[in-house]
């Protein structure tokens, strides 16, 4: 079996960047198979403003990466129990792949991996898009060509199944939830472990609508005695950003939309306490002890109605750091073990060859 990763573009401040560098070592690590990454060449990495990716040059990627799978099917080099994974789902160019492999009789296996769409009304496609025709046809129809469905979180999988199960028949069996393959940040974030900690409160999400940015910044202003950072506003490379990470003792999220959670998993890796509402997958995937009530910060009204507890369970935080580790190493023993790491996914590969 040859494991064919058809990639999702980096941009070196995300992760899709370390993603391109370890998912494939990981994979022949995990598997013993020959891997082969297609990827659309360069893009540019300026994302859309708030967004995930560049929405002009997301496309000109997948092109790119259809091109090259159209010349492999021409030449033969696509042989019955490959496997294609696709690290980002929502790539139309699978439909494109189906159609070759069904007419062409190559007996493959096709994975692709969630992160958001337009059944999320939160995402940047629920917010412009919303319930279309087409783009829940889209999604349906993507969904449908992948034998293997995979999620992150439970959170995420019942989401989608049942906004699209309002219009579709969905066949659950074809979701499978494997957390992320992001082994590679326990070791990559060791050297900022251990560091000086100051009194520093981190805002680490994309500065958009459903991340509630407004929230943290009045925050800062009823809490002089802590330093605030929102992180996307400073323009920070990857190294600078996992510094301010190591000096920070906590970070904050008021989100609206989440279905993993990486920058509050990169925080607990290097001891900054994560303060999180109890809803989307952080109710599924964090301890008690780090989550405050959902309805604090469901909107900016509610949270100013509830803004003397949100600032008191701050201040707790903060005076009460130390006391909190003991809780913190149980946090990230089950983040690793259930949502950061690949071993989930690759059996799963290997399992469908």
């Amino acid at each position: 079996m040859t494991i064919f990763i058809v990639d999702i573009e980096a941009v070196d401040t995300r992760y899709t960047k370390q993603w391109k560098e370890y998912l494939p070592q990981q994979l022949r690590h995990a598997t013993n198979e020959d891997v082969v990454v297609i990827s659309g060449g360069e893009t540019p990495q300026a994302t859309t403003p708030g967004a995930f990716l560049n929405f002009g040059g997301t496309n000109v990627y997948k092109s790119k990466q259809l091109e090259t799978i159209g010349e492999m099917f021409c030449k033969g080099q696509i042989a019955d129990g490959d496997y294609f994974l696709y690290t980002d789902a929502w790539n139309p160019t699978v439909i494109q792949l189906k159609y070759m492999t069904e007419l062409l009789g190559v007996d493959i296996n096709i994975g692709g991996l969630w992160h958001a769409g337009s059944y999320d009304p939160h995402d940047f496609l629920g917010r412009l898009i919303g319930d279309k025709p087409w783009v829940r046809h889209a999604e349906q129809s993507m969904y449908e060509c992948y034998d293997d469905n995979f999620f992150a979180t439970d959170f995420h999988i019942d989401m989608f199944l049942e906004t699209l199960g309002e219009d579709f028949t969905m066949d659950s069996d074809k979701a499978v939830k494997v957390g992320w393959p992001m082994e590679y940040l326990k070791d990559s974030l060791v050297q900022y472990k251990g560091m000086q900690k100051r009194n520093l409160i981190l805002f680490p999400h994309r500065v958009a609508p459903e991340k509630q940015v407004d929230i943290f910044r009045d925050l800062a202003e009823r809490l002089p005695q802590y330093e605030f950072v929102v992180c996307q506003e400073q323009e920070l490379t990857k190294n600078e950003y996992h510094n301010l990470l190591g000096e920070a003792k906590m970070v904050f999220s008021a989100n609206l939309q989440e279905t993993l959670g990486i920058s509050w998993y990169e925080g607990a890796l290097v001891d900054a306490i994560p303060m999180m509402p109890d809803r989307l997958s952080y109710s599924e995937m964090a301890l008690p002890e780090f989550m405050y009530p959902s309805a604090w910060t469901e909107n900016y009204d509610a949270y100013l109605h509830n803004r003397d507890k949100v600032v008191a369970q701050i201040v707790n935080y903060m005076e009460n750091y130390n006391d909190l580790q003991v809780s913190l190493e149980k946090q990230r023993t089950k983040l690793n073990k259930e949502f950061f790491s690949g071993a989930a996914l690759y059996e799963a590969i290997k399992q469908g060859e």
